[in-house]
């Protein structure tokens, strides 16, 4: 069973959405300031956090970067907020991914559904790239032996390209295979996914080695 975090200081779409997805399975906590999400998210280990951005306390970016810090929880932002910088500054700071308020149940369940199932099967190889290494079965990444933390997304991009070195992956393809269907145009979620990718393993992100961008068409890993 996963366990959700839910956080917003709307109280009665809290209630309303820990009654919908407790319907549905989902083991589900609750928090309506930022630094109670952040005690509640360190005593239960939450698989997904569903966040809004304004939050009392700590504002929801600051929550997703502090989670970031240790958790690899999947990260959905909900918010009333489109405006894209939002979005992709949001998406820069660790979310997996974004729904504009309002929104249904439906949707919500669908969107959880997808951020939950990137399970990387066991009995694959471990694979060297630089100094880089990419435990395939442990869902373990050191550089230069120490650990790097990655999130469920960054982890499900990267694993993509180890299984493909060397070769040429879409755009679309990383999209619907990272986030599911429906998002295949959403390239702004692979530029910032990308971005702290190369943060995390490249010794220069500005000029990566590894992580390499296919200008229009997708990504590719050079080894």
């Amino acid at each position: 069973m996963s366990t959700v975090l839910v956080v917003d200081d709307d109280r009665a779409l809290v209630r309303a959405l820990s009654i919908g997805l407790r319907v549905h399975g989902f083991n589900v906590h609750a928090a309506t300031t930022g630094p109670e999400a952040l005690r509640v998210a360190g005593k239960v280990h939450p698989d997904v956090v569903l966040v809004d951005l304004g939050l009392p306390g700590l504002d929801g970016i600051e929550v997703i970067e502090a989670l970031r810090g240790w958790s690899e929880a999947a990260i959905i932002v909900l918010s009333a907020r489109p405006q894209e910088a939002v979005k992709v500054a949001a998406l820069d700071a660790g979310a997996d991914d974004y729904l504009t308020k309002p929104f249904g149940i439906d949707e919500l369940l669908a969107r959880v559904r997808a951020v939950s199932r990137r399970r990387v099967p066991t009995g694959e190889p471990v694979v060297q790239v630089g100094e880089i290494t990419v435990d395939l079965s442990a869902r373990r990444v050191e550089r230069a032996g120490v650990l790097v933390h990655l999130t469920p997304k960054e982890w499900a991009a990267l694993a993509i390209l180890v299984r493909h070195p060397g070769q040429l992956v879409t755009h679309q393809s990383l999209l619907e295979q990272v986030w599911g269907e429906g998002y295949g145009t959403e390239t702004e979620y692979l530029r910032t996914l990308f971005a702290r990718l190369r943060r995390k393993l490249e010794d220069d992100p500005s000029h990566p080695r590894h992580l390499i961008t296919e200008p229009a068409m997708g990504y590719r890993l050079e080894l």
